[in-house]
């Protein structure tokens, strides 16, 4: 660590490269109609043909800064109810126009038209609205100055035409879909972008140059909107779905005869609260028809985490994003920056141990009772934003010998996140917080010594600009964690792979099996140069033993400090043949929280962009020799081999019709073992309204010294009373990713996903750990043990989605789920002989109906 800190001072001694100012760009000018408007992509309305067009359009790529190679004419037109795009896109080679449909929101090369809003011209926060030569439309929110979310979906229409002339389009976006403050005369900002990817060219009305941080902040102003009141609107969405389940089940269950039907009703709620809030409430929410989770073979101490899915969570989630605020980059090292906000921690499964009986039948997400988010601007640079949720007491009916009983599976709980965030004068700087609050009615005592009764977490992130460029910023977090409950749940939280109170040689960790809370904290600081053609990033962070945020929050492990420092190099400048290029390097280092340096290594990467499309890029790492606090999942220190790693990926042109990537990893260690990994992916499109992918994977893991468990052993003090028990692992995974996507029209899609996945598990040679702090082991005869836990599982999964928008805002959706599995004990990867056993599996198909209807009131 002491190498670290002159290095990291040195980087913030740095003189900044002296970046230029953007050029002006005049105002776009919005003009009042009223007559009205109608969308079908012809600009046959008279406002359109007004004096008042935008063609000032240049290039970002391939030639920065060239004007466009065609000719684009935009105009903004609104009304009380809508601000309107009419759009002009020249184009001397009509037949040429790159014209594919895709579902909503699924990105697809075409050509397109985008307009960005920033409504409370914040130079940080906006809308996008898009729509590509075929109809397809895309739409999302934008945060911290450039970053992306697709997930919104907003109300609104858009449609194209197609002439001798190039294309046209036009976009209807009604008020009541954004916040903004209203004034007698307002200034919001504005950007809009082309797409030619026939070219390879994105034409914008103004864009930053590469090597120059943000987006919003170089918006042109966008004025004329004058007198725009808007009245508060209600939107309903009220759904009613039908849900048919047909599972495999053992004849002697109970509780199942094959097949199940559920109804389900519920709605949906939108509201403006003034001009800058919005209220989302959901009663009963239905969340079928979200993709299913990919499977995975997870033999390591740290839970899976899965992306979350469901609209009502994901839309406008921006504003509770923590920590990662103000800088446009953040490098990290081996450091498990946790979610401050996992929202898939609500509805989840429900938790209680069900391990011990024979039959059980417990439901497979905690009902949410209700639900309401509240976000958006209270006054000029204070966003706030606010979830609140309640789930239900969930039952099970369980059998055991025999006996049927019906028992509390999940408590009534509350959830509730709070989050604020300030930006001073143009985001050179700002300051949040976050905190978290879970309660639980504990009634029953076997789920109150598997729960938290209650947890708080509160995090204050921000940031700060050092210069007047915005080229070195400083930003970073702190946290802190309370978590109650009983002695006994407190105590196995203690011991959770998250925290490992009982590591016998670690002194200055206190396991206490009669706490009834525990307390934690933890922060993280960045130092980042952002502009210019020298990159520069350091940080140091760290997570006490005892921070615990996993009721609401994903914490993947804690008790470490974590520190680098890198350097790198970007050739902005576009040559005949180069588009982009850099090279990083970092060093890196991690200690647990006594002191024993657990990491440090070395990171190098380099990555090209060529003018015909194809990227490049590679990676090398490499490890010294350091200890492991984690090898033995709770028990001594133990040696931690040095390492080395390698990446490699390439990709071709994904604006073609046909696209291909490629991933070669390889890794080892200085005890043989060894990790390769080949994952390439192929995507087609056949014709402009059909896509398929197929991403083929195979990897083979050999582990040298694989934790297996620890058996108590009171005679052996040399490791504390335990043998902890390894073996070589030998673990060969092929899987598939395949996906068909067909638009019948912009409003009317089917898509098919699968997965399946065979993975099969050897353990050989296996030994225990003779003393703390090295790699030395004793001889172990596992047969005699009775241990043997080889392996090899076997899945398929996937589904089919049909989708029709039939209004805007409205639709219907039909869903066919279905999942293989099986599982056998011999641990040889046959691949055909595999793929066989599980088409003989019996399935377990689920259908699902779900229709909704948008009204607005």
């Amino acid at each position: 660590m002491k190498t670290l800190v002159p290095a990291l001072l040195l980087l913030a001694a740095c003189t900044s490269i002296v970046i230029a100012a953007p050029t002006p760009v005049p105002p776009v000018r919005a003009v009042r109609t009223n007559a009205p408007i109608v969308i079908d992509g012809v600009l046959d309305e008279p406002i359109w043909k007004s004096d008042n067009a935008t063609t000032a359009f240049h290039q970002s790529d391939p030639s920065p800064g060239a004007p466009g190679t065609q000719q684009t004419e935009i105009r903004i037109a609104y009304d009380d109810e809508a601000i309107y795009l009419g759009a002009r896109m020249y184009d001397t080679a009509p037949d040429s126009i790159v014209a594919r449909l895709a579902r909503r929101d699924v990105s697809i090369a075409s050509d397109r038209v985008s307009l960005y809003l920033d409504p409370f011209h914040d130079h940080r926060t906006g809308y996008y609205f898009m729509v590509n030569a075929a109809g397809t439309v895309y739409d999302g929110t934008i945060s911290n100055d450039g970053w992306d979310d697709g997930s919104w979906d907003g109300v609104w229409d858009a449609k194209v035409h197609r002439d001798l002339q190039g294309w046209t389009a036009e976009m209807r976006i009604p008020f009541s879909q954004l916040r903004f403050r209203a004034a007698d005369q307002m200034v919001w900002g504005v950007n809009v972008r082309r797409v030619l990817p026939r070219a390879n060219e994105e034409d914008f009305l103004i864009f930053p140059p590469r090597g120059e941080s943000g987006f919003v902040s170089w918006w042109p102003e966008l004025h004329g909107l004058d007198g725009v009141h808007t009245s508060r609107h209600i939107e309903v969405l009220p759904y009613a779905t039908t849900k048919a389940e047909y599972l495999d089940h053992s004849p002697a269950d109970p509780f199942h005869d094959g097949s199940r039907y559920r109804p389900a009703a519920g709605a949906d709620l939108r509201t403006s609260l003034g001009n800058n809030l919005t209220l989302n409430a959901t009663i009963n929410p239905d969340f079928g028809q979200v993709e299913i989770d990919p499977a995975v073979v997870n033999l390591s101490d740290v839970e899976t985490f899965f992306d979350e899915k469901r609209p009502f969570f994901t839309e406008g989630n921006g504003v509770f994003h923590t920590g990662n605020n103000g800088a446009n980059d953040y490098w990290n090292f081996n450091w498990p920056d946790p979610a401050f906000f996992y929202s898939r921690r609500i509805g989840r499964a429900p938790q209680r141990d069900l391990s011990g009986y024979d039959f059980a039948d417990p439901p497979s997400g905690t009902h949410i009772l209700g639900a309401a988010k509240i976000t958006g601007q209270v006054a000029p640079g204070w966003n706030v934003g606010t979830v609140q949720a309640l789930t239900s007491r969930e039952w099970a009916d369980v059998s055991a010998s025999g006996e049927h009983s019906r028992l509390e599976v999940e408590p009534l709980t509350y959830y509730g996140v709070y989050r604020f965030l300030h930006e001073g004068k143009e985001s050179r700087r700002g300051i949040g917080m976050n905190s978290n609050l879970t309660l639980r009615d504990l009634h029953e005592p076997a789920l109150a010594s598997q729960l938290n009764r209650a947890s708080t977490m509160t995090a204050v992130d921000g940031w700060t600009f050092l210069d007047h460029d915005k080229t070195w910023v400083v930003s970073g977090w702190g946290a802190g964690s309370y978590v109650t409950g009983e002695a006994s749940r407190i105590a196995a939280l203690q011991q959770d792979p998250r925290h490992y109170y009982q590591r016998p040689d670690a002194s200055y960790l206190h396991f206490d099996p009669n706490a009834t809370s525990l307390r934690g904290y933890g922060g993280r600081l960045w130092l980042n140069k952002q502009n210019g053609a020298i990159l520069a990033n350091s940080a140091i962070g760290f997570i006490s033993p005892g921070f615990e945020n996993n009721d609401l929050g994903f914490v993947w492990r804690s008790d470490l400090i974590n520190a680098h420092t890198g350097w790198g190099y970007q050739w902005n400048k576009s040559n005949h043949w180069r588009r982009y290029a850099n090279v990083l390097g970092a060093t890196f280092a991690s200690w647990d929280m006594g002191g024993t340096h657990t990491q440090q290594g070395f990171f190098l990467k380099g990555r090209l962009e060529q003018q015909n499309g194809l990227s490049w890029s590679n990676t090398l790492n490499y490890g010294t020799r350091a200890m492991s606090a984690r090898a033995t999942r709770g028990g001594p220190y133990m040696i931690e081999p040095s390492y080395y790693s390698y990446s490699a990926h390439f990709d071709s042109d994904s604006k073609r019709s046909r696209f291909y990537a490629i991933d070669v990893n390889v890794a080892g260690d200085e005890f043989g073992s060894q990790n390769t990994s080949f994952n390439p992916s192929f995507t087609w499109k056949p014709s402009s309204n059909v896509s398929l992918e197929a991403g083929p994977s195979f990897e083979r893991n050999i582990v040298d010294a694989q934790y297996v468990e620890a058996l108590t052993d009171a005679g052996n003090t040399a490791t504390f009373g335990k043998d902890y028990l390894f073996a070589h692992l030998d673990q060969s995974t092929a899987a598939a990713s395949i996906r068909v996507d067909y638009a019948v029209t912009p409003a009317l899609s089917v898509q098919f996903y699968a997965q399946p996945l065979i993975s099969s598990v050897r353990y050989t040679g296996y030994r225990t750990l003779a003393r703390p702090r090295t790699y030395e082991f004793n001889t172990f005869d596992a047969a005699a043990a009775g241990i043997d836990r080889d392996f090899t599982f076997r899945t398929v999964r996937g589904n089919a989605v049909i989708r029709w928008e039939y209004l805007p805002g409205s639709a219907l959706f039909v869903v066919w789920t279905q999942t293989r599995t099986g599982f056998s004990s011999d641990g040889e990867f046959r691949l055909h002989e595999s793929l066989s056993d599980v088409a003989r599996v019996k399935p377990d198909d689920v259908f699902l109906i779900k229709v909704s209807r948008h009204f607005e009131l």
